[in-house]
């Protein structure tokens, strides 16, 4: 059997994402399994380090991971030919300096979104990775979610005709800290630490919009602080002066408007956290996470409005399961095995540092538009 060892710095594992969806879910969990298989007598294998600057967490995490190395010494692991890539899942603020000098160092990028605090430095860092030849990518997990690819084989198959629009409803009710456990770590909504819901999740409707239902032209964006006062993991009371809902409009290139609410202080009356209602001339879709249902033109029942009697309809009746299509694995592992093919067989990878510069734009935008009260165009990155 030929294996292919691939070396990887994994900085900011200390953090809930980088330890549970990217270290156990993804790269210890494919170890576990026997590597990428690329064919019957070929694989890849990854060789992962942890590094960090807190020795107690980064040693039990280690362990958990099955006995991983850890450094707290990142530059002496750039400058280790051994690892060939490195991946970046620290806070924001940390983020592109951290990748400036792994790519100095030769090392191909694959980085946790937002990549930069700003898109004029989210490309810096995509130019500098694209000019020294090193392959780059960041993630863009939600497009392998079992619900958004069964939404995708709809779009594929013709089922909505044209699509008219679409609503996002994103969110969840984040505990104040006061008497409950916070779900979230306090920072999220200091603007000071990197926080905001509009940095954190435009970013993530940027590559969904984009790859389902064309590139975003335009957008308008209202941001809200609905929760000023919260109590941080030690229980002190802090001024949470970041924005914790937003509520925003894009329209795409196809003239697609899509409307995408995302809220921290919002109860779930949904079947799943994040939910999409996509309507077309032919049919329409709501689809989850892991979900979706249809209903097509000819099942669309009469509606007719009249509020003085119950209304005959169950509408909720009249919509269809879409049935697994394919064996789904985990978003973050799958999108992870791509980026490894693409180091070391040189497959396609088009989910790049460019791309995801693109999010950190139209997070900009969409807190320009908030302060100005304003529609405002989507320009090309260059």
């Amino acid at each position: 059997m030929k294996e292919h060892r691939v070396g990887i710095i994994m900085n900011g594992v200390t953090g809930r994402m980088g330890k549970n969806q990217h270290l156990m879910r993804s790269v210890a969990a494919i170890i576990r399994k026997g590597g990428v298989r690329v064919s019957d007598d070929e694989i890849i294998m990854p060789d992962p380090v942890l590094v960090g600057r807190n020795e107690n967490k980064l040693k039990t995490i280690a362990e958990e991971a099955g006995g991983l190395p850890w450094s707290t010494d990142c530059d002496a692991l750039l400058a280790d030919p051994k690892y060939s890539i490195y991946f970046d899942a620290q806070t924001t603020q940390r983020r592109a300096e951290a990748v400036k000098k792994a790519v100095a160092a030769g090392k191909h990028i694959y980085c946790e979104k937002p990549t930069a605090e700003s898109s004029e430095q989210a490309m810096e860092i995509a130019r500098l990775a694209e000019n020294a030849g090193v392959c780059n990518g960041a993630v863009q997990d939600k497009l392998w979610l079992p619900g958004l690819r069964k939404l995708q084989h709809l779009i594929d198959k013709g089922f909505f005709g044209e699509i008219l629009s679409v609503r996002g409803e994103f969110g969840y009710w984040v505990f104040e800290g006061q008497y409950e456990s916070l779900q979230r770590p306090s920072w999220n909504y200091r603007k000071a630490d990197g926080g905001g819901i509009i940095v954190d999740m435009l970013c993530h409707w940027r590559y969904v919009v984009d790859n389902l239902f064309g590139n975003i032209t335009s957008i308008s964006c209202l941001g809200a602080t609905h929760v000023p006062r919260r109590w941080d993991e030690a229980g002190r009371e802090y001024y949470a002066d970041s924005d914790d809902a937003a509520y925003a409009t894009f329209v795409t290139e196809k003239g697609i408007v899509c409307q995408f609410n995302s809220s921290w202080c919002t109860r779930v009356n949904r079947d799943e956290l994040f939910e999409m209602h996509v309507d077309g001339t032919r049919g329409s879709a709501v689809c989850g996470l892991r979900k979706a249902k249809v209903q097509s033109s000819v099942s669309t029942p009469r509606a007719v409005w009249n509020p003085d009697i119950d209304d005959p309809n169950d509408y909720r009746n009249g919509w269809m399961s879409v049935p697994d299509i394919e064996s789904c694995d985990n978003a973050f592992k799958v999108q992870w095995e791509l980026f490894l093919r693409h180091v070391v067989l040189g497959e396609p990878y088009r989910w790049t540092l460019r791309e995801a510069a693109k999010g950190v734009q139209l997070a900009e935008l969409g807190i320009e538009s908030w302060n100005k009260r304003a529609w405002l165009d989507v320009p090309e990155l260059k």
